[in-house]
């Protein structure tokens, strides 16, 4: 009777401690915390190596910095050798004026160097603009079929321009009509994900009577049309020429910036200490409002021109 006993008490479960329910408890709540420490942290890493590959010295964001090509490009060298060449100083993408029957090899040119094109123009007059009522209904094809292009190919912007001025026609009026036209494409920009910018000129020295030629001016077409895709090409060379007070206005606008274009003043040459702009300093107050999408630099060398796109890059380098 003993001997079963015995038997029968190692054969039973043994109650388990209190104690010792509690270790155990204690040891899984440990294991679960460490497990979801260890998957925050993870992610932490990843989400600021992510963030880290696009912020420059000081958490500064780096500019990302593109090069206009019809102006740029050496004569005689092909696409593929320029963009390649581009594409080792460090630029990001390229862009160009007016579609050409050879746009296709040029984005096949420029993908097979891991660049994108970060804009292009979106429909064919720069005098004869939106400013103009008659103009509209071609305006909105011409943008349309240049959303579908840029939507396809993955380009973030394209560009509209206000047109000239015209004796009948006043400031108030040419910012009115051209606001209609673009809400006329707007909704369509929405849906395709692209941006509409249009261009800042001076009228000046380079284009004698058009009519967006002030960020104001501008900057009261894109609070009328009321759309995210509806933003300013601010051309620094441009603005410069025209009112100056380059960084202030920058920043005060950021928010309506879809695309900004560089260049030496005077000249529309380098970026170099012969002009009067401070663009190290520009491009810092850029990279410090958090801007991501494209500068783009658009002059003309006045010798080797990879030596002076390096020497420009380096400069927006921030």
């Amino acid at each position: 009777m003993q001997g079963q006993l015995i038997r029968q008490s190692r054969l039973s479960p043994q109650p388990t401690h209190p104690l010792r329910r509690v270790e155990t408890r204690e040891i899984y709540l440990f294991q679960v915390g460490r497990s979801v420490m260890i998957f925050a942290f993870n992610r932490c890493w990843y989400y600021f190596s992510a963030i880290s590959k696009r912020a420059g010295h000081g958490g500064l964001m780096r500019i990302r910095q593109s090069i206009c090509y019809p102006i740029l490009k050496p004569e005689g060298m092909s696409h593929d050798t320029f963009f390649g060449a581009a594409a080792d100083l460090g630029y990001e993408a390229v862009e160009m004026w007016n579609r050409g029957d050879d746009f296709e090899a040029i984005a096949k040119a420029a993908s097979a160097h891991n660049l994108r094109i970060a804009s292009m123009c979106g429909h064919g007059t720069l005098d004869a603009g939106l400013n103009d009522r008659a103009n509209h209904a071609r305006i909105e094809r011409e943008l349309r079929n240049s959303i579908d292009i840029a939507a396809d190919h993955g380009i973030a912007g394209v560009i509209c321009f206000s047109g000239s001025r015209r004796p009948s026609l006043t400031e108030g009026d040419g910012i009115k009509i051209t606001a209609e036209g673009l809400r006329l494409i707007a909704p369509y920009a929405e849906k395709k994900g692209v941006n509409i910018n249009i261009e800042l000129l001076n009228s000046k020295v380079d284009h004698k009577g058009y009519q967006c030629d002030h960020t104001g001016w501008a900057s009261a077409v894109h609070d009328q049309v009321k759309s995210p895709r509806v933003k300013l090409l601010y051309d620094i060379y441009h603005m410069q020429i025209m009112e100056g007070d380059i960084i202030r206005t920058l920043r005060d606008n950021i928010d309506r910036i879809g695309h900004f274009h560089t260049a030496g003043v005077p000249g529309r040459n380098d970026m170099d200490d012969s002009q009067e702009l401070n663009y190290r300093a520009i491009a810092h107050a850029i990279s410090a409002t958090g801007y991501d999408l494209y500068v783009g630099h658009e002059f003309s060398p006045k010798g080797d021109a990879l030596a002076a796109l390096k020497q420009t890059f380096e400069v927006f380098n921030v």
